[in-house]
C-alpha cells in the first residue's frame, strides 16, 4: 500500500492468500467433525445391534418348604462289642485243637490241649520233693524231742552239782539248733507244696478253655505246634462274645466334633451292602485326639445293632452322623446364594466413559447399608430386572440352606444361573 491509499498487486495478493488458509482450517474442521460423528454412530450402532442379537436368559429355582437335616460324614471300621484274645501260660507242643474258624463256643468249653508228659513229669517229682520235705519234718521233731531231753537233765543235774555249767550251755545251745532245724524243714514242706501247687496248676493249664460265650474270629495255632509262653503269651484264639451287638469305631475332623455329641443318631453303609442303610447311636466321643499326617481327628463310638448277623468285625463303614433336623422351614439352594447377576448396561457404560455426564453432587452418593441380620442374598425376576432380597440364612446340607428370615416364600423364583442365547 503507498502513502496515497492506492493498493498494490502484492498486497492484494497477499490478503487473497490469508482468505484461502482460513477456509481450508475450516473445511478441515467440519471433515474432523464429521469423522468424529460418524465413528460414535458407528459405536452406537454397533451396541444396539448387539444388544438386538444377543439376549440374556436366567436360570431360576422355586423356594421350597421342607424338612432339613444336616449330618457329619466320618468313615471308620466295625468291631465287636467284647472281643477277647485266648493264649497260654504254658509253655508245649500243642497236641490237639478243638474249634475252627467260626465255631461257636461256650464258657469252660476245651479250645487246645498240649503235650503234658513234661507237665506230669514235674507234678510228680514236686510231689515226691514234698513228701521228703515232710520226712525231714519229723526228723527235725524227734531231734527236737531229744535235745530238749538232754536238755533238761543237764540242768537238774546242775542244781545238785553233777552237771558243769559248760555242758549245760551245750545241750541248751544243740536244743536251739535242733528247733532251728525242725523250723527248716517245714518251711521246705511249705515250698514243696507251693511248687507242687504251681505244677498242678500249669498241668491244668495245658488243657485251655473258653473264657467267655462268643464265636471263633481268628485261629492262630496247629497242631505239633510248639508255643513259648517265657517272654509273652501267644495269641492263639480271637474270639467275640456277641456280633449280635457291635460298635463302629470312627474318626471325626477336628472341625466337626464340636456338634457331634452323646445320644445322636446316624445311619451308615458298608461296601459289602451298598443300597443297605444301617442305623447305629453315639456312644461317646472320646477327647483324645489322633494325629496322622497333620490331620486331628478325634474318635467316636457308635452302637449297632447286627441282629440279622449282615456286619462283620473289621469292615470299613462310612457314617452320616445326624447333629441337626428342622420341619417344615423354607429351603433355596446353595446356587442361589452364590448367584450375582452380570451388568445388564454395558452400553450406558461405554457410552458414559465416552461422553461422560455432569459429575454427581457431593451430597447424592448412593450407599448401600445391610443390617447386622442379613447374612447374604438372593435374586429374583420383577419385570425382568434382576433385584436383591436380603435373607439370614440357618444351617446347610451343603445342597440346600435354611433361611431364617426374608422376604420369600415357597414357590418364588430364584436366579442362580445365566444363559446366553442369540435372538
Amino acid at each position: 500500500m503507498t502513502n496515497n491509499g492506492t493498493e498494490t498487486p502484492g498486497d492484494v495478493e497477499q490478503v487473497v492468500g490469508l482468505d484461502q488458509q482460513t477456509k481450508g482450517r475450516k473445511r478441515l474442521m467440519l471433515w474432523l467433525g464429521a469423522v468424529i460423528a460418524l465413528v460414535l454412530l458407528v459405536i452406537v450402532v454397533s451396541y444396539l445391534n448387539s444388544d438386538k442379537d444377543t439376549a440374556i436368559h436366567f436360570k431360576t429355582v422355586e423356594v421350597q418348604a421342607g424338612d432339613l437335616t444336616v449330618t457329619v460324614t466320618a468313615t471308620g471300621e466295625l468291631e465287636p462289642v467284647k472281643q477277647v484274645e485266648v493264649g497260654t501260660e504254658v509253655s508245649g507242643t500243642i497236641q490237639s485243637v478243638e474249634v475252627d474258624y467260626n465255631d461257636r463256643v461256650k464258657v469252660g468249653q476245651v479250645l487246645v490241649r498240649l503235650d503234658t508228659d513234661q507237665l506230669e513229669a514235674k507234678f510228680r517229682q514236686s510231689q515226691a520233693s514234698l513228701a521228703l520235705a515232710k520226712a525231714r519234718v519229723k526228723e527235725a521233731e524227734a531231734t527236737v524231742i531229744e535235745t530238749r531231753n538232754k536238755h533238761h537233765r543237764s540242768k537238774e543235774l546242775a542244781k545238785t552239782g553233777l552237771c558243769s555249767q559248760e555242758e549245760c550251755d551245750t545241750t541248751e545251745a544243740a536244743y536251739k539248733r535242733a528247733e532251728a532245724a525242725h523250723a527248716s524243714t517245714r518251711a521246705q514242706v511249705t515250698q514243696a507244696r507251693a511248687q507242687l501247687d504251681a505244677d498242678q496248676t500249669a498241668l491244668k493249664k495245658a488243657v485251655i478253655h473258653s473264657p467267655i460265650n462268643g464265636i471263633v474270629l481268628k485261629r492262630n495255632v496247629e497242631p505239633g505246634q510248639t508255643v513259648a509262653a517265657s517272654f509273652q503269651a501267644p495269641v492263639l484264639f480271637t474270639l467275640a462274645e456277641d456280633l449280635a451287638k457291635m460298635e463302629l469305631h470312627v474318626d471325626i475332623d477336628e472341625a466337626d466334633v464340636g456338634q457331634v455329641q452323646e445320644g445322636q443318631k446316624a445311619s451308615f453303609t458298608v461296601d459289602a451292602y451298598p443300597d443297605r442303610l444301617f442305623l447305629a447311636r453315639i456312644l461317646k466321643v472320646y477327647y483324645a485326639p489322633q494325629v496322622v499326617q497333620d490331620v486331628v481327628t478325634y474318635e467316636a463310638l457308635l452302637s449297632v445293632d447286627n441282629s440279622e448277623l449282615l456286619l462283620r468285625p473289621g469292615m470299613t463303614a462310612t457314617a452320616d452322623i445326624i447333629i441337626k433336623q428342622v420341619e417344615n422351614v423354607m429351603l433355596v439352594p446353595n446356587a442361589a446364594l452364590r448367584f450375582t447377576p452380570p451388568q445388564t448396561t454395558p452400553d450406558a457404560s461405554v457410552m458414559r466413559s465416552i461422553l461422560p455426564g455432569p459429575p454427581r453432587a457431593p451430597g447424592k452418593q448412593r450407599k448401600v447399608i445391610l443390617s447386622e441380620k442379613t447374612q447374604q442374598r438372593v435374586w429374583t425376576l420383577q419385570d425382568n430386572v434382576a433385584v436383591a432380597i436380603p435373607v439370614t440364612i440357618g444351617v446347610t446340607d451343603g445342597r440346600v440352606t435354611e433361611i431364617l428370615d426374608g422376604d420369600i416364600k415357597p414357590g418364588m423364583p430364584l436366579l442362580v444361573d445365566t444363559v446366553s442365547t442369540g435372538r
